[in-house]
């Protein structure tokens, strides 16, 4: 007889996050508002505007389309329900075009081609490389990924994408790189977002070279079986599904190799409520809230929170040392 272990983050289709209910995210951070008033999930009236209005918003043809669905890799599968596509489709932060959860909108104005990559810093030789080349000559797979945000709630999402670890052997780092640092792009007529002073754009984010060779973090350029809508983070971005959601860089347009740590998007905002790791933990709080549970958007479910994101198994070892590190905010 053949018995099967599940991993820790292993969840039932059944219980993964609808996409609408993915696509919205931190508004509520920059205006103010309480980890209350997501417990309910979508706003109703807009989940409905969404999913009536997707006739007139069909997504675009995409230069890639042939290439989906993926196939699955059944080794990431999850111990929850998926999310409904529709769901987290309209339940996003993307601070670049606006605070409202209900940002998927406003990114329809993002243009994703011509979209060119610049890979620099410790490299053996700099290049740029167009996403579609990179999508093409790359290993895609489905892979089923727990996404916990740092705001207290969760989705579970159908991510299409190839291994961060692979794309470590196109780039070609030398010994001297000790993290990959990720650039968003930087376009404020096109993202009205990026007007606000305030913020410190790009976007930034960045791993250390052990976290990128982990065989989680993937480089994602699909979802439910197809290519990013553009509030998922068109046409490239990062998952890593042991870490808040805001450390997924979205829309990647420049990746180094450095020596140094990078100073990220949030930390340079806000250090002393998120910092560099921001791995997933249930017995650290936010300093303005608990993260001992999570509402599960799309079902309402408030359930336990599992430190890395139920992970530990793939990646607790890369933090032996580092007790004294703030690795969890």
């Amino acid at each position: 007889m053949l018995i099967r272990t599940r991993r820790g983050w292993e969840l039932p289709e059944s219980r993964a996050t609808s996409e609408d209910v993915f696509l919205n995210r931190r508004a509520f951070l920059a205006g103010g508002a309480s980890i209350a008033a997501i417990a309910g999930g979508v706003d109703p009236a807009a989940a409905q505007w969404f999913s009536s209005s997707q006739p007139n918003m069909a997504r675009k043809p995409d230069p890639t389309d042939d290439l989906y669905p993926a196939k699955r890799n059944e080794a990431f599968s999850l111990d929850r329900p998926l999310t409904e596509e529709v769901t987290a489709a309209g339940y996003n932060n993307y601070y670049e075009f606006g605070p409202s959860k209900n940002i998927w909108k406003q990114a329809e104005s993002k243009k994703t081609r011509p979209w060119t990559i610049k890979v620099d810093g410790l490299v053996e030789k700099p290049f740029e490389i167009g996403v579609d080349d990179l999508i093409r000559r790359s290993q895609l797979e489905e892979r089923l990924y727990r996404f916990r945000c740092v705001e207290a709630w969760s989705m579970a999402v159908p991510w299409t994408g190839f291994t961060l670890k692979s794309f470590l052997d196109i780039a070609k780092p030398t010994s001297g790189a000790k993290y990959v640092r990720f650039e968003t792009f930087m376009d404020p007529q096109m993202a009205p977002g990026q007007r606000q002073s305030w913020y410190p754009w790009p976007y930034v984010e960045g791993v250390t070279m052990a976290e990128a060779q982990n065989e989680l973090p993937l480089l994602v350029t699909g979802a439910y079986g197809k290519p990013l809508r553009n509030q998922f983070g068109a046409p490239i971005r990062l998952i890593l599904p042991w870490k808040y959601g805001f450390k997924s860089i979205k829309a990647i347009t420049r990746i180094s190799f450095t020596a140094e740590r990078p100073k990220s998007y949030w930390e340079q905002l806000q250090s002393a409520e998120y910092g560099f790791w921001a791995n997933v933990n249930p017995e650290v709080a936010h300093p303005r809230w608990s993260q001992a549970t999570e509402q599960v958007i799309g079902t309402q479910q408030r359930v336990p929170t599992l430190p890395f994101n139920g992970y530990g198994a793939e990646v607790a070892h890369l933090y032996k040392g580092l007790e004294k590190e703030r690795l969890f905010v």
